[in-house]
């Protein structure tokens, strides 16, 4: 992996590149960003720099023995550690490698849904278990086969749980030239002593033209459909990916009807709707629907404080928007953008859908129909 191969992250390029020409290579490093946003593609293009035999002050060289083995993702001393759905309590990651590496090198903006679909997951939960740690602490103990680094990349060590204590004395105090960087999603998950040992490397959700850029490039796509899929995946190139198989928008008509129901408080209407469609749209794409959903109130808010340079959205979106600006208030606008924002967080812990688009729709129906703003404990 290169890192001109990556989409935008310039500036965090920048700081990777200069940490190896400074001699500044921290041993354990956390490489914090969004679902989709090239993070785990960012530490293997590192690690590679890292190791590459003749490397340019921008990017590895691409044609060493290390860059051809690191692009095939099989080179002796580069290690992942990922999520998995064991079997049996004595599985580790490198009994699933082989699907990893097709995984991966297929799209390296995976996202963990994407990654079961590889795997005969079922209803296992993931998890990286204490057999991986203990196999972890094995593999890091031996000595370097090729390169001057022995690096291990793990993916989403929010899944590591209580197992993660076992791995803090080899985090802390590693061998010579290892290198841990642990790539994540969501810090609140992560154990404190896991991050009190790593440095910081904080990667932000890709830029609407970043993804839009990368559509048209890439995937062929029109300037007006790229757009569109920019928008609606926001910053997530995995969503992009998805939303590839869509013939038009599929949230734009649901949304419409759904907000029709509520500004009118139809009461069955809600009902049926927050059963039999949204319930039933399955947990990545109610997330997407309400990313969707908040980006459109967030679209409506900047056309009323008249910042139409920074509105993205077209055609039948923006008409939309346009007649919505016009029949509420900003305050109204907040207060609904912050109750999706809370209910996003809710179905990614896996809230009763039913209950809680239900619940979701009611309130809505009292802050657009009947101009209440919930307040303090009103709110919970």
């Amino acid at each position: 992996m290169h890192f001109k191969e990556i989409i935008g992250h310039q500036q965090v390029k920048d700081h990777l590149l200069q940490t190896v020409q400074d001699n500044r290579v921290s041993h354990a490093q956390l490489f914090l960003g969004p679902e989709g946003s090239g993070s785990l593609a960012l530490a293997l293009a590192y690690a590679q720099y890292i190791n590459c035999e003749n490397p340019s002050p921008t990017d590895s060289c691409g044609q060493c023995s290390a860059c051809l083995k690191y692009q095939k993702l099989i080179h002796p001393d580069l290690h992942f550690s990922y999520p998995f759905f064991a079997s049996g309590e004595k599985d580790v990651a490198t009994v699933y490698v082989e699907e990893w590496r097709k995984a991966f090198l297929e799209n390296p903006y995976l996202g963990l849904t994407n990654w079961r679909n590889q795997l005969d997951a079922g209803n296992k939960q993931a998890n990286i278990n204490i057999a991986e740690a203990h196999d972890i602490i094995k593999k890091l103990s031996l000595k370097s086969f090729e390169a001057e680094y022995k690096v291990l990349i793990m993916w989403l060590p929010e899944y590591l749980d209580v197992q993660g204590n076992a791995l803090l004395k080899l985090i802390e105090e590693p061998p010579a030239k290892t290198l841990f960087l642990l790539v994540a999603e969501n810090q609140d998950k992560i154990l404190n002593t896991i991050i009190s040992r790593t440095q910081l490397v904080k990667i932000f959700k890709l830029g609407h033209q970043d993804v839009k850029s990368f559509l048209i490039a890439d995937k062929g796509l029109s300037e007006e459909r790229a757009h569109e899929i920019a928008f609606i995946a926001d910053g997530n190139i995995q969503t992009a990916i998805d939303l590839l198989e869509e013939d038009t928008n599929p949230y734009f008509n649901l949304l419409i009807n759904w907000l029709r129901f509520v500004v009118t408080d139809a009461g069955l209407q809600l009902i049926r709707t927050s059963e039999e469609d949204l319930s039933k749209l399955g947990r990545e794409n109610q997330k997407n629907f309400l990313i969707y959903a908040i980006n459109m109130l967030r679209q409506i808010v900047l056309l009323q404080q008249g910042l139409h340079d920074l509105v993205l959205i077209q055609g039948q979106e923006l008409d939309f928007v346009k007649k919505f600006s016009d029949n509420f208030q900003l305050e109204q606008l907040e207060a609904a953008i912050e109750l999706l924002e809370k209910t996003h967080y809710k179905v990614e812990r896996n809230a009763n859908p039913k209950i809680l688009f239900l619940d979701l729709s009611l309130q809505l129906v009292l802050i657009f129909k009947y101009k209440t703003i919930p307040q303090g404990t009103q709110y919970i």
